[in-house]
This record gives structure tokens, sequence and C-alpha cells, in this order.
């Protein structure tokens, strides 16, 4: 797991660059509006001011530069965006400070609606986490509880599912739910996903739906549903290490289409 942190540090000021991450966050966020409209219903409510409840509080693990984080703020009361990789959080922490000099009363609803923290999450009671009482500063009480978790091309990433989905477990409220998205491992070709020069950090080479279904039941979740929502077309290295010198110039690009799984369970 270091070694990818360091990765990741070491990329996050380049990430935004890549239109395929774009276009992946996005593709996450209509999944999870799809699967919760309610989260569309409070954007519309805020909108026209006729909001009866404040929204939910999320908690997105493995959020990067904020992707998927910025995407979401609009819908939710708030989200605490956690990452591992400090480059990341700085990264994210940068985009709100810009936010905010562009148009300071947009800018600071956004800062009020997202909290980066860096940390590797194993604990649902990690005081790097908020505290359930605001005014509370020892950072010895209990942590904030969360409507929803969501994440984003995180779970490949990490090598103990159960301990994840343990600790997720603890972060949500009674009927919290969760909602995270990763592309699905259908064979060896799901392996084509990264290059090899970039396989740093990857501890699986997708999900295997019925077995990550099968953890979240282990985990305690109810009404698990891990299936496909989108499949998206991705440039692939025709050979292993095709990529070291960065991608072939006049050399037309291969592509294959890799689906992306939907993980949603509740907590009783």
């Amino acid at each position: 797991m270091s070694a990818g942190n360091e990765r990741f540090s070491a990329e996050a000021a380049s990430w935004d660059a890549n239109p395929y991450v774009h276009r992946a966050s996005e593709n996450a966020l209509q999944a999870i509006l799809q699967a919760r409209p309610d989260l569309v219903e409070h954007k519309e409510q805020k909108q026209n001011g006729t909001a009866a409840a404040q929204g939910l509080d999320v908690l997105e693990i493995g959020c990067g530069t904020g992707l998927l984080t910025l995407r979401m703020a609009p819908f939710v009361h708030n989200i605490v965006a956690v990452d591992a990789a400090q480059g990341m959080i700085d990264t994210l922490k940068q985009k709100l400070a810009k936010a905010a000099e562009d148009n300071k009363e947009t800018g600071a609803r956004l800062q009020e609606a997202v909290t980066p923290v860096c940390v590797l999450l194993e604990d649902s009671e990690s005081p790097a986490l908020p505290p359930a009482d605001p005014s509370d500063l020892s950072g010895n009480g209990p942590r904030r509880k969360f409507d929803l978790a969501i994440s984003h091309l995180v779970l490949h990433h990490i090598p103990d599912h159960p301990l994840l989905l343990k600790t997720l477990f603890g972060c949500l409220k009674s009927g919290g739910q969760l909602a995270l998205t990763d592309f699905e491992n259908f064979g060896p070709e799901a392996r084509r996903f990264h290059p090899e020069s970039r396989m740093d950090g990857v501890e699986f080479h997708g999900i295997e739906a019925s077995q990550f279904a099968e953890q979240m039941r282990a985990a305690g979740f109810v009404d698990v549903v891990v299936k496909p929502a989108w499949t998206m077309d991705k440039a692939v290295e025709r050979f292993p290490g095709d990529w070291n010198a960065g991608k072939p110039k006049g050399v037309e690009l291969e592509t294959m289409a890799f689906p992306f799984l939907l993980c949603r369970g509740t907590k009783p």
C-alpha cells in the first residue's frame, strides 16, 4: 500500500490531465444517482429553497483529487473525502481554495460541504474522522456516522476487503448504505486495465462480483446487490510493457471494454 500511496502522491498534480478519469468519475456519479434518486430530488429542492431536510452525510474513501467528490457535493449535505495519499488530499484542498477565489459565495458553500482528510482508514473510530459532537475538540470522543459511503476505482487497490467492509459498516448509521464502484474481474484479460508500469499498489485486477457480495453479507450488510452498472472503453497496452516509454506515437491504440460494478448494501 505504501508504494501505491507514494505513486499517487507523486501523480496528484497531473492526475486530472487524463480525460479518462473524468469520464469514469462522471459515470460513477450517474450510477450512484440512478440508484439513489433521492439525491437528485434533494439537489432540486435546495435549488428551489424547498428542502425539508439537510441532506445526506457522505463518506468517500480513496477520493483522490476529488473528481467524484466535487461532482457529488451539490447533492448532499456534507462529504468527508478520505485518501491515504497526502498529495491527492493537497490537490483537493487546492481545488477548494481555487473555487473560493473564483466565486466567494459558491466556493464557501463548497468548502462547507467538503471535508478532506488524509488517513488510511482502517478504524471507524479513527480520530482523523470528524467527531460526532462538533464541539468535541479532544479527538477522543465518538466519530461521526454517515448516511452513505462511496468509493470509485479504489477497491482494487485495497488488499483486505473484509477489513474495509467492517470499517465502513462501523462508519455508517443504521439504515446507511454503501455505493462502491470499480471495474469487474471478468477473467485474465481484466489485467490489461493497467499498463505494466502502473502496477504499484494494484492488489486485484478488478472485483469478482459474487465474491465481493458474499464479503459484504459477511460484514453484516443486507439487501446486497453487486452488478454491472456501465461499460467503458479504455486504451490498453498491446503487450506487457508497451507503454514503458509512454503511449506509442503514430500507432493506433488498442481499446477494450471494461464493465464497472456498482456494489450496494444497507446496514440494518
